[in-house]
């Protein structure tokens, strides 16, 4: 069965985003684009929450990847333009990424702020969690997690230091019967 898993870089104090989306805190060094050519390389599939959507293509990012099929979870959207490259997903995304992660293939990546990942923890679809914590406290702005309405346990995979003071941790997510 594939893997699918959640994260991204992320301030301390847990935020994808500074207010208003802002990533210009980000440190992207050598290793950390070592590491994201990796976990792309054990992809093949990538699913969206619209508004991470919405900021991968305002950002030039976003279509399709040679390789690996994208998809956009959204209950708001209609329709995504045409040479997109990327699916839209309008039912349920918790029973979708279920659906897929039983077909054969390669990891699954979620591209998320919280709400998706709320969703998908909720019902135990997500089975790794990997951030890249920058040192930085931003004060608010896109969560990384918000409440799924049950305790998430989490067992720890991997951590190490990166450049620029970031550390890279990855958790295996608990089965769901062992939530309280």
């Amino acid at each position: 069965m594939r893997t699918v898993i959640y994260g991204g870089a992320c301030s301390l104090d847990g935020f994808l985003a500074g207010p208003d989306g802002a990533i210009d805190w980000l440190h992207f060094s050598a290793d950390v684009q070592a590491e994201m050519t990796k976990s792309f390389a054990r992809a093949d599939a990538l699913v969206f929450g619209r508004k991470t959507w919405d900021t991968a293509v305002a950002s030039g990012g976003g279509g399709a990847m040679p390789g690996v099929k994208g998809y956009v979870c959204s209950r708001t959207l209609t329709s995504l333009p045409d040479g997109s490259g990327v699916e839209l997903v309008t039912g349920d995304a918790a029973g979708f990424v279920r659906d897929l992660k039983q077909r054969p293939g390669k990891d699954i990546l979620i591209m998320s702020g919280g709400s998706l990942a709320r969703s998908l923890l909720a019902v135990g679809v997500i089975d790794e969690i990997g951030l890249n914590v920058h040192p930085v406290l931003l004060g608010s702005g896109v969560p990384a997690f918000l409440d799924c309405g049950t305790r998430v346990p989490l067992a720890l995979k991997e951590a190490r230091t990166l450049d620029g003071g970031c550390v890279l941790v990855t958790y295996r997510v608990g089965p769901l019967n062992a939530r309280t």
